[in-house]
């Protein structure tokens, strides 16, 4: 009976040995699944096949920045190498090569290494003119967004839509995956508030790429006069929403990798308070600092970096406060780092400096209302979910790629 046991209880000891690698390898499958569906993304410029036919022969503009890649070539070199018409290129915030820092006015030019005219659609012009469109076929849009509303590369593409509309000219979106594409979030912009970092009414975490927001406006008919632009989208390959994804360039000079990116959305209002995000360090949009010891014991000073920030927020002067680097995983759109700042300064008007700055960028004033009242995030979400439900339904009538919440 002994010996009986003593097999049962091996027995029992080898069927958990084998249930527990059986788990391991299945996790190292998902794991290895993932991986390659992340290494089998292809952009819509990573395909040429499915659009050099369209474009030969015709006078091309481009919309495109340090972003437009095809595999390591510039969009550009490469549909020049392919001997396309490239008669203008429209440059939107932070230039043609990315260069310029946020806000920066961007003037006319040619590019150094093309000679090839530079529109600048940042500043004064912000809507290509008729001028401008003369002769041009196709439009072609390739810039990598980040699925912020206040992010300007989407207020260039509903003004190019607009223009392409106006003029009979159509719009080839070559598009890329959202690094922030993997849920929706905040409140919808209200009419009262829009401006150039919000122009349509989506919430500030859109989960659409350019492609899927193209079509939203187009669809929605939030393009003045109801215009409806000749659209063309060549889809990314082997996409889903649920996806990580890591651009391979940075989107912007301030935005330098994934965790900034994935930040940018919850700290991005920190722009209109006091308060460094870290614009003049190497880790923007990663930090939270004040020049006040009492703060923290992290330490960090904004200086003029050339290419990044020449003028930030708290210029030399030593800031104190958190180090968000160590995150493990980043949290989806929040306001407790803006609300747990705000409780941490006695006199609010040292915090907040540009309240109107803040309700643009939240796309209403009934959020900071509530902050002002005291209240909590919890509470605040409450006043953005039902407009959020049903923007949630309108965007699924536009989808292109599985979404985050579908069925596995």
């Amino acid at each position: 009976m002994g010996k009986f046991i003593q097999k049962q209880g091996s027995l029992i000891f080898i069927r958990n040995q084998l249930l527990h690698m059986s788990l391991i390898i299945s996790i190292l499958c998902l794991a290895l699944t993932s991986y390659a569906n992340q290494r089998q993304i292809l952009t819509g410029a990573d395909q040429p096949d499915l659009y050099l036919s369209k474009l030969k022969g015709k006078n091309l503009a481009l919309v495109v920045n340090q972003t437009s890649r095809i595999g390591d070539q510039h969009l550009v070199d490469y549909l020049l190498e392919k001997k396309l018409t490239i008669k203008r290129i429209f440059a939107p915030e932070h230039g043609f090569r990315g260069e310029a820092g946020a806000g920066e006015l961007i003037d006319n030019s040619k590019d150094r290494d093309t000679g090839i005219p530079i529109i600048s659609v940042y500043g004064k012009n912000r809507k290509a003119s008729a001028a401008q469109l003369s002769g041009i076929d196709i439009v072609i849009f390739d810039i990598q967004d980040v699925g912020c509303r206040f992010y300007t590369y989407i207020s260039t593409l509903h003004y190019m839509m607009e223009a392409c509309a106006e003029n009979n000219v159509i719009l080839l979106i070559l598009d890329r995956p959202n690094p922030n594409g993997d849920y929706i979030d905040g409140p919808i912009l209200q009419p009262a508030f829009r401006s150039f970092v919000g122009m349509d009414p989506i919430p500030v975490v859109h989960g659409c790429t350019i492609g899927e927001l193209a079509q939203m406006i187009n669809g929605e008919k939030w393009l003045a006069n109801d215009v409806k632009v000749k659209l063309e989208i060549i889809k990314v390959a082997n996409y889903t929403h649920s996806m990580k994804y890591e651009p391979p360039v940075r989107p912007s000079p301030n935005l330098p990798n994934y965790l900034s990116i994935r930040l940018y959305p919850s700290l991005c209002f920190f722009e209109a308070t006091s308060i460094s995000v870290g614009r003049g360090t190497q880790f923007p949009f990663q930090v939270l600092g004040f020049p006040d010891q009492s703060f923290g014991n992290f330490a960090f000073t904004p200086q003029s970096l050339k290419g990044m920030e020449i003028n930030p927020l708290q210029k030399d002067k030593k800031c104190f406060g958190e180090d968000l680097r160590e995150l493990k995983e980043a949290p989806h759109f929040t306001l407790s780092y803006f609300i747990d700042w705000f409780h941490k300064f006695k006199n609010k008007d040292e915090f907040l400096t540009r309240s109107q700055w803040f309700n643009q960028l939240m796309g209403n004033d009934k959020v900071l209302k509530l902050i002002l009242e005291g209240k909590e995030e919890a509470e605040i979400r409450k006043s953005w979910e039902a407009e959020l439900a049903n923007y949630g339904a309108i965007r699924q009538k536009y989808l292109l790629y599985p979404d985050f919440n579908s069925a596995k």
